[in-house]
């Protein structure tokens, strides 16, 4: 049995997290949070950037994993407080494959109209307890659906 059959077999959903390499370790308290959050509902949170690594040479094998990651996740977040390519171009194919998009950003970050309008909910936080409480009532919208 596949892992994805497997993960079906559980009930378990998967979140796919882009967010950009460079900006990930500033955000290791959310990102702290929201594993604790995901664990508690059974959820499998894939933050890219930790799993995977790239050899300069490597982009299109980088993003057709992205891709395939994407395709197996049940949802997207995207962390955009501070701009990323990257981020834009994962939200744009979880868009085109309709899955369910959470724009993050921190409060008085720039807002991003594109990520904002592809997005299925908007989320702008103050710190990793307001993010948790956040991202725990979109959980249930979700889990619901």
């Amino acid at each position: 049995m596949g892992y994805v059959k497997f993960r079906k077999t559980l009930n378990m959903k998967k979140a796919y997290f882009a967010i950009s390499y460079n900006n990930r370790k500033l955000f290791y308290k959310e990102i702290k949070s929201l594993k604790t959050l995901f664990n508690k509902n059974n959820i499998e949170l894939l933050i890219f950037v930790d799993k995977y690594n790239f050899k300069a040479n490597e982009e299109s094998i980088m993003m057709e994993t992205a891709f395939k990651e994407i395709d197996n996740s049940d949802f997207l977040i995207a962390e955009l407080s501070t701009k990323s390519i990257g981020v834009g171009i994962e939200i744009g194919y979880a868009f085109a494959k309709k899955i369910p998009i959470i724009y993050l950003r921190k409060k008085h970050a720039e807002y991003s109209t594109t990520a904002s309008g592809s997005s299925t909910y908007n989320v702008d936080y103050k710190n990793e307890i307001d993010l948790y409480k956040s991202m725990e009532k979109i959980l249930s919208q979700l889990n619901k659906d």
